[in-house]
């Protein structure tokens, strides 16, 4: 191979790594997106947040969730699977019955990048099915599984008039911070804001300490004079 040729191969393999790493770092930001709005937060002067929670709903953790949710009188929005409603309907009524928003959260949960057309279609529209069964009749947001989407995802929700919403406060999302209940209260009462979309995972075992945290995210946020929106409602405040 001639050192002319070495060269282009070269630069070639430097600009796939390149594209490779741009793609990766647009796949998971919570800002961008290369179709469509994607919503991290709502621009609004009123002191309102939007409590969100991720995954199932699972028995037990569900229950436990809206005692605490309507204790203190406030509604939220859940980010369900398809799969975990499908396997536990009861629980997804429940969540409508007290009031709450369901979102779409994806069917099987997987990271929605290098999928087909076909496979985000489903992913989406079965899910969408299962909400509706559900009993809710209200707007069907989505949130990407793990914050991932890249061209096909935002494209098709671009196509149906659907925002990708995500989070700009997420303290169990980092295991020094969700190990603890109380540091998970500190780190969304320094780091809300007026609009922001809160993001936690109450439904699993290993959550357990995300969802000890929520009474005292509540308590702390109206201490400070925070309202609590859904997704929707908050959306709505937009300026």
């Amino acid at each position: 191979m001639t050192g002319k040729r070495l060269k282009l191969l070269l630069g070639l393999i430097v600009a796939v790594i390149a594209l490779v790493a741009i793609g990766f770092q647009i796949s998971k930001s919570r800002t961008f997106q290369f179709f469509g709005d994607i919503v991290p937060h709502v621009n609004t002067q009123q002191k309102a947040v939007a409590l969100t929670f991720d995954d199932g709903p699972i028995p037990g953790s569900t229950e436990e969730v809206l005692s605490v949710l309507n204790e203190g009188g406030i509604k939220a929005t859940f980010f369900v699977t398809g799969a975990e409603l499908e396997q536990h309907p009861e629980q997804g009524r429940k969540l409508v019955a007290a009031g709450h928003e369901l979102g779409n959260h994806s069917f099987s949960h997987s990271r929605m990048v290098l999928k087909t057309p076909s496979f985000v279609k489903f992913e989406i529209e079965r899910t969408d099915e299962l909400i509706r069964q559900a009993g809710y009749q209200g707007s069907i947001h989505f949130r990407p599984p793990f914050g991932k989407k890249l061209l096909v995802l935002p494209f098709y929700l671009s196509q149906h008039s659907r925002k990708s919403i995500t989070w700009d406060v997420e303290p169990d999302s980092f295991p020094e911070i969700g190990s603890d209940a109380n540091k998970i209260v500190e780190d969304v009462l320094a780091n809300a804001k007026p609009g922001s979309i809160i993001l936690l995972h109450v439904m699993y075992p290993n959550r357990k300490e995300s969802l000890k945290s929520v009474k005292g995210i509540v308590a702390g946020l109206k201490s400070h004079g925070y309202e609590f929106k859904t997704v929707s409602e908050l959306l709505a405040l937009t300026t």
